[in-house]
């Protein structure tokens, strides 16, 4: 049983030209041709389509998608493998996006007075949410919580982005100041800490020496708070807690 291009376009839900560039390329060259000329292509050709479109659109460029599927060492079960946890991998991070959406659009009851286009482009890829609902769940009922949230509802998106660049001047002097070898337990990193401390209490509330160290024990605890600290640089979390440790024991000495 052989299938017309314009068949296998229709089956496949893409355009003739696109199989006439992957027949080009030599990436999907039809098995048969008929007696005119024109491509014919059998259930092994389909299989192979299948494989491309599912590269594809996991966002494998052609010629990458040519090396793995023409790759003596791989069997056809173990692109499926494959493919199964790439697209499991990308259905969780799309099932998360949907969710921060959500949690974007119900900026009222957060106290965020941004709509959710404003918040992320003031969060880019970070979600600002999941913090927030974390910090919900753990300080809810305290007033530390509520004077939060009584900050939050009067800044603009103009304040967000200036806290924003304020994390990062920080983020970017903490990596410069591990990447000098400065141990946590020295003036430099308790500094720093300090200055992270100040930044909570201008911004959110009060942030006590004790509040500040269970927070520390948190960035390292909570793999949300670690990957965020982290990805300014490895280890920073882990760096922080003790610098905060320290700097507390230093003020309250």
């Amino acid at each position: 049983m052989s299938y017309s291009v314009g068949q296998v376009a229709g089956f496949a839900g893409v355009t003739v030209r696109t199989l006439h560039h992957y027949d080009e390329i030599g990436l999907l060259v039809p098995s048969e041709r008929s007696h005119a000329g024109h491509r014919r292509y059998g259930d092994e050709d389909l299989d192979r389509l299948q494989q491309i479109l599912f590269y594809r659109e996991l966002g494998f460029p052609l010629d990458e998608v040519a090396a793995l599927l023409d790759d003596p060492e791989t069997d056809p079960r173990a692109h499926l493998r494959r493919q199964h946890e790439l697209l499991t991998a990308r259905i969780e991070k799309l099932q998360k996006m949907a969710a921060a959406v959500e949690h974007a659009m119900e900026a009222r009851t957060m106290g965020i007075n941004l709509t959710p286009e404003e918040k992320f482009e003031v969060f880019g890829d970070k979600d600002p949410e999941e913090h927030a609902e974390e910090a919900e769940r753990r300080w809810g009922g305290t007033e530390a919580y509520a004077e939060s949230q009584r900050r939050a509802a009067r800044y603009s998106k103009d304040d967000w982005k200036r806290m924003q660049a304020e994390v990062a001047s920080w983020g970017e002097r903490y990596d410069t100041l591990m990447e000098a070898g400065e141990p946590a337990t020295g003036e430099r990193a308790m500094d720093m800490a300090e200055e992270h401390r100040q930044h909570i209490s201008q911004w959110f509330y009060d942030c006590s020496y004790e509040i500040h160290r269970g927070l520390g024990e948190m960035y390292v605890s909570d793999e949300r708070f670690k990957e965020f600290y982290d990805s300014m640089r490895p280890g920073l979390a882990e760096h922080l807690r003790d610098a905060i440790t320290a700097n507390a024991a230093r003020h309250e000495a």
